[in-house]
């Protein structure tokens, strides 16, 4: 059965970010993820997840200068070391907020260097900070993003995020580099979401959801969730949702979808 994490990056918007866990927590969440939290004191995190009875479980590794248009260095040769700063980050903060999972971005592809250089460079970095995710008991996770909603961005296609991840695999011995599944992300670039599903669904370290084309909740648009949650079941999927979504008005108005699936399986609302 399906456990949703509220992403408190783009729910709850009508909230101070360190307000949403509140928010969240009323409206039944036990689990939250975020993309950026380092701007806020991590113990002041930890207090607020503590307070609300709320887990972390997902959280972006430092990714540069947003505003200017960074996204990571995972895959850009000649930034290790700015990588390996982000990841050490990363691993502290999620020490101290007990979170199982890093999301690690590839970074935005400078014109004119070569694909097959990232790809070495990426999968490079990622033998390299295996152990020190499997020391630290965490999975890192490399995501497929559009290009529409990012351009330039290394990773686009569920089968080479799947195959780097395999190489990683064979070369460390360890299994703690994973694939974080965006369904909105796949469905723009390729389609075929219940396949891929079932086809990658050993390498799958987390799910995101959102409606497409526009982002907002996932009963809006072209992807039938309801049947991908069912699948999700039959797989054996145990990982979290995260509901990565802008909500097209309020975040609580627009949790009928959610307030529908509790009331199917029998699940209380807190």
């Amino acid at each position: 059965m399906p456990r949703f994490a509220a992403n408190l990056s783009t729910m709850y918007g009508e909230h101070t970010f360190l307000d949403r866990f509140a928010a969240a927590r009323a409206d039944g969440f036990q689990d939250v993820e975020a993309q950026w939290i380092h701007d806020y004191p991590a113990q002041e995190l930890r207090r607020l997840l503590d307070t609300h009875r709320l887990s972390l479980v997902l959280f972006n590794a430092p990714a540069g200068d947003i505003a200017a248009g960074e996204r990571g260095w995972a895959a850009l040769p000649g930034k290790q070391e700015k990588f390996f700063r982000s990841l050490e980050i990363a691993l502290e903060l999620a020490h101290v907020m007990a979170c199982p999972h890093i999301h690690i971005l590839s970074g935005i592809v400078p014109e004119g260097l070569a694909a097959q250089v990232c790809r070495q460079t990426l999968i490079e970095n990622l033998c390299n900070a295996a152990p020190l995710a499997a020391k630290a008991g965490v999975t890192l996770l490399i995501e497929p993003i559009n290009p529409r909603d990012m351009p330039g961005y290394f990773l686009n296609r569920q089968a080479d995020a799947h195959a780097i991840c395999q190489q990683v695999r064979e070369r460390t011995g360890l299994d703690v580099i994973k694939v974080q599944m965006d369904f909105y992300h796949c469905q723009i670039v390729e389609g075929n979401l219940a396949t891929k599903l079932e086809l990658y669904m050993n390498g799958i370290g987390h799910i995101q959801i959102a409606g497409v084309p526009d982002r907002h909740e996932p009963n809006i648009g072209e992807i039938n969730y309801s049947y991908l949650f069912r699948r999700m079941d039959e797989l054996g999927y145990s990982g979290w949702v995260g509901c990565e979504y802008w909500p097209k008005k309020s975040t609580r108005e627009g949790l009928d979808w959610l307030k529908d699936w509790r009331a199917r399986n029998c699940i209380p609302d807190n």
